[in-house]
């Protein structure tokens, strides 16, 4: 039975953050991070009739809903639910583990929202480290989002992509980039590198994400999009300051508020082993 869009809406509201852009019904409207849904039809084909699809570091399952409404026959949607199990500097501190923890909320966005869409997707706590052709089998479609940036090891993550992927399937990768490295080096492959205090480690140019996605046995279709993450209206909106200019960090959040986030998504196909 369909959920009244009252009870949708008290559901929204019960939950303080939310990372995706999500109209649960008309009207409701979830206060993301990030809106996806100008770019959804970019990155994912019109189609996925009858595929078997998988989307990896879920969070509120945005991706995984619009994969089953392109019509998906089963998806499969996996994260880690509780961020102490993310790939954290030695450096990091625990206040900012609880603040993403009171974000993720044990995976609670995906289920409202599941239940409101009266969707099918599963939902599977796993690390994309752990993906298994024996325990998850293979898929058509597989997707990962905004996820190689905070993953100590991307070649890795990588490679269990392509290990879940039907020989003929498509694993298909968005992530954040490096516009300045970008225009600078448009064909060495560079990346900037964080690591202190946060999981957030690699920024790669265009030219090293495209080399990542080789170097883990996966062969692209065409080149790396670039593509700009419009903020949601639960992203808080950073103005022009001092602080904000003289800093590398602050000058990306102000163009990222003004134009939105960074990054770039990649069709690729198995190679065979």
């Amino acid at each position: 039975m369909a959920l009244a869009p009252e009870t949708i809406r008290e559901r929204v509201g019960q939950r303080q953050h939310w990372y995706h852009t999500l109209e649960l019904a008309p009207g409701v409207v979830t206060p993301g991070w990030f809106d996806l849904r100008p770019v959804a039809g970019q990155v994912l084909p019109a189609s996925l009739a009858g595929k078997r699809c998988l989307d990896v570091g879920t969070f509120d399952g945005f991706w995984a809903f619009e994969m089953e409404k392109r019509g998906a026959a089963e998806v499969l949607a996996v994260d880690i639910v509780d961020p102490r199990a993310w790939d954290w500097p030695i450096t990091s501190g625990d206040a900012l583990v609880d603040i993403l923890e009171d974000r993720k909320q044990g995976g609670r966005g995906f289920e409202i929202a599941a239940e409101a869409f009266g969707s099918q997707a599963g939902y599977r706590e796993c690390s994309v480290y752990d993906l298994d052709p024996v325990e998850h089998g293979r898929f058509d479609f597989v997707f990962m989002g905004s996820l190689l940036l905070h993953l100590r090891d991307p070649i890795r993550a990588l490679e269990r992509l392509r290990g879940v992927c039907a020989p003929d399937g498509t694993v298909c990768t968005m992530d954040a980039i490096d516009p300045t490295l970008t225009r600078l080096f448009p064909r060495k492959a560079l990346a900037q590198f964080d690591g202190e205090g946060r999981p957030w480690w690699w920024m790669p140019n265009i030219a090293a994400y495209e080399r990542m996605v080789r170097a883990a046995g996966l062969e692209p279709v065409g080149s790396a999009t670039p593509v700009r993450l419009p903020a949601g209206a639960g992203q808080p909106v950073v103005k022009p300051s001092r602080r904000a200019l003289t800093s590398r960090e602050g000058r990306r959040l102000l163009a990222a508020t003004r134009k939105g986030d960074p990054q770039a998504w990649i069709h690729s196909r198995p190679l065979a082993t």
